[in-house]
């Protein structure tokens, strides 16, 4: 798709903003971004004088299309809670497109989001980058995997425990995930052998993936919330050597300083909700900023549908309201996720040579009463917000030539 989206305030976020900028999208491609673009014959002119150009914002943990909103549980599809260990399991297997979800990230800039398992299983399974439109996972797909899958904390330990088998402790649960560790040592070892001895092997899919994650091919997505249960997500990558990204990272800020020595990443929220169990008690839109200042990469999420994947950008403003740095704050939701999920060479910034993912604003998204205005996902349009009646139109896939 081509399309030039002129006169704006251009913020690139990975570059200085230009008044009066031109986002050149050919072939779904950027190609150029800045004040003096010429515009080819043939390419659709999108005047945005007076509003503002943002790329598509970037979820890096949400449940669409596999934890469907209003479809109960005919629409859940986010645990297997039958075996400890998933990691053959594969978010892509269970997407959606239909689920309003979707449409509602658009609403909201959003146009990638990682789409992960639950956190029901020690190891939940391998995740999934997709575009916010599309018929099927496979039109919608950026890349697979993009990390596995794990819980520390309460979720396993209840869910397993209400079955009355391992894990129903912490032990536990750190125990499941040194196990399988360990046994994917064992068959790496094993099948190398084979290799060597040319003799044939039996592959097992589970052990196959964790295989990956030891050789530091696939990231190691860690849900944990209490700082204990960071400290063990440390704790077990230094012992098996993988990479380590925590997720949610409630009482991060607690040990902010080790994090950030080593190096981890945290995605962080979702920060509106109630203090619901245990683990949440030191929940607060305060502790983005505390982690930023001690040097920490961050990025922010709203776990939809936990937090409604389109008030992704209300988060971050209420972040900046209580000590986020601002000059930074976009980073969270667009560069920085999309670095953190190995994406940054497809989404994240306007910059030539990433995907024509480009949002325009009524002002300052950071304002809460601006809003998204049109959405382009790859340079086609998908959403439009209809200043007649009030409500953003959403192109349907399903009923649309998109060849």
């Amino acid at each position: 798709m081509n399309v030039a989206i002129t006169g704006g305030y251009v913020v690139p976020v990975d570059g200085d903003p230009i008044e009066g900028g031109t986002v050149l999208v050919q072939d779904g491609k950027i190609v150029a971004v800045g004040a003096d673009v010429e515009v080819p014959d043939g390419v659709e002119v999108v005047d945005a004088a007076g509003s503002w150009v943002l790329p598509g914002f970037v979820e890096a943990h949400g449940h669409m299309g596999v934890h469907e909103e209003g479809e109960g549980w005919a629409g859940q599809d986010t645990n297997e809670m039958t075996d400890p260990n998933g990691a053959r399991m594969r978010a892509l297997d269970a997407i959606n497109p239909d689920d309003l979800g979707f449409r509602d990230a658009l609403s909201g800039g959003v146009t990638t989001a990682v789409v992960k398992p639950g956190s029901g299983n020690p190891i939940g399974g391998r995740t999934v980058a997709v575009k916010m439109w599309g018929r099927t996972v496979d039109e919608m797909l950026i890349r697979e995997p993009v990390s596995v899958k794990s819980a520390l904390g309460e979720n396993p330990k209840r869910v397993y425990g209400d079955q009355k088998k391992i894990p129903s402790t912490r032990q536990g649960v750190a125990a499941v995930i040194r196990d399988a560790f360990t046994k994917a040592q064992d068959y790496r070892a094993k099948r190398e052998h084979a290799a060597a001895e040319n003799k044939p092997f039996d592959r097992d899919n589970t052990l196959e993936v964790l295989v990956r994650v030891l050789d530091r091919e696939i990231p190691w997505s860690q849900h944990c919330h209490r700082a204990d249960d960071i400290a063990t997500a440390l704790r077990l990558a230094d012992e098996f050597g993988y990479r380590l990204v925590v997720h949610h990272g409630t009482e991060g800020h607690k040990i902010a300083d080790l994090l950030a020595e080593k190096g981890i990443p945290v995605v962080i929220g979702p920060l509106f909700t109630t203090r619901s169990k245990v683990e949440l008690r030191e929940r607060s839109l305060r502790n983005p900023g505390i982690l930023e200042r001690a040097g920490v990469e961050l990025a922010i999420t709203t776990d939809h549908p936990v937090i409604p994947i389109h008030f992704l950008v209300h988060q971050v403003t209420l972040a900046v309201k209580e000590g986020l740095e601002r000059s930074t704050a976009l980073r969270t939701i667009t560069t920085n996720p999309a670095r953190i999920s190995g994406l940054d060479d497809r989404v994240g910034s306007l910059k030539p040579g990433l995907d024509g993912d480009v949002v325009i604003w009524s002002g300052d998204p950071l304002d809460v009463l601006s809003r998204a205005l049109r959405v382009f996902v790859q340079g086609r349009e998908v959403y439009t917000f209809n200043h007649a009646t009030g409500v953003g139109d959403v192109v349907d896939p399903f009923y649309q030539d998109v060849v």
